[in-house]
């Protein structure tokens, strides 16, 4: 049988953890697999820590000229890439570039979203891709006004972060692996807002959560996994404040704490998946998939700093039962799909 050539794009972090298994599958399988990857954050360090291959092209704007120039750039290093390479499937997550190469050079594209509130990436690229796998939880109608198709839209029950630990394996001595000095005997992961993100319009020199920190740190080991070297100056030099340096094994992390308190999304959906109580402090409007284990129980969500110290201190103090969670089984739907459009001109 004829081997596939596919790509796949990664432009952000999370997406890392997302494509592993989905990479390690397809190259066992004896597909030809061609990884791109942006240098954002710790993407580069997160591939070599996954022993991934990949190529490094283009890199993260800030300014909103910024960002378009370095997208444009980004696609004609792409481009560079891949011309020469007779492509059966192009899949990414949230790519702003993959889809327009692919649609312009009439390659089949798979697309995986999950935030419906990235105004410009959804107008980019949802028009343009063949398949769109997306969580049930979001509104297909809102996809759809950004020119969406409905007949390429794909729902499952649950969210992307679902993917991360296909293959986990909870390392439960990670405390000691990071040889933190831990004071207090209960102990609180803190995420940073994604403040140089395109749909936030935040400022990356300061933080939601300092209000929190300020107060928690008195009750409990406050660990702070920062997003870029900025966010980690604004909790420097805090009494019982740790600024841990990725990339680390988050998801070992947050299982082994006994609480989560995040002003983004992946590592707060993550915690929910893991069954470690979480709070959200998101400061733009809530995600549908946020929404999702907020209606399960297994995520809290509030803006309010007074609420929020309370309810951490609940938490911390409590003893937290499991919630059953039923989901759909992501990683295959991925893979059927990836096959079906990759053998559909063979």
């Amino acid at each position: 049988m004829i081997s596939l050539k596919i790509w796949i794009d990664i432009s952000n972090a999370p997406h890392v953890r997302f494509f592993k298994d989905i990479i390690k599958y397809l190259e066992n399988e004896g597909e030809d697999v061609i990884i791109t990857a942006r240098d954002f954050g710790d993407i580069h360090k997160l591939m070599n820590m996954y022993d991934i291959d990949f190529i490094s092209v283009g890199k993260h704007g800030v300014s909103l000229y910024d960002k378009l120039k370095e997208s444009t750039d980004r696609i004609v290093g792409l481009l560079d890439v891949i011309k020469d390479e007779k492509i059966d499937v192009a899949v990414s997550k949230h790519s702003i570039e993959l889809p327009r190469i692919s649609f312009g050079l009439g390659i089949p594209s798979l697309y995986v979203l999950d935030n419906e509130h990235a105004l410009a990436a959804n107008k980019l690229t949802l028009p343009l891709c063949d398949r769109i796998i997306t969580p049930n939880i979001i509104d297909m109608w809102k996809l759809m006004k950004f020119g969406a198709d409905p007949n390429s839209i794909i729902s499952y029950n649950g969210t992307s972060e679902l993917m991360h630990f296909k293959s986990f394996e909870y390392n439960d001595n990670i405390f000691t692996d990071l040889n933190l000095n831990l004071k207090y005997p209960k102990t609180i992961l803190m995420r940073p807002e994604p403040s140089l993100a395109s749909y936030l319009n935040t400022d990356c020199h300061k933080s939601v959560l300092s209000p929190i920190v300020d107060v928690l740190k008195d009750y409990a080991n406050i660990l702070i996994l920062p997003r870029f070297r900025a966010q980690a100056e604004i909790f420097e030099n805090i009494d019982n404040v740790t600024i841990l340096k990725p990339p680390v094994d988050t998801s070992s992390l947050i299982k082994k704490c006994d609480l989560v308190i995040g002003a983004g999304g992946t590592m707060n959906r993550e915690s929910a998946i893991l069954q470690t109580p979480v709070i959200s402090c998101y400061p733009g409007e809530t995600l549908s998939v946020d929404q999702y284990y907020i209606n399960q129980g297994l995520m809290f969500r509030s803006n309010n700093i007074d609420e929020i110290t309370q309810k951490a201190l609940d938490f911390i103090t409590a003893d937290n039962s499991e919630i059953q969670l039923k989901t759909d089984d992501l990683f295959n739907l991925i893979i059927e799909n990836i096959y079906d459009l990759g053998n559909y001109n063979k």
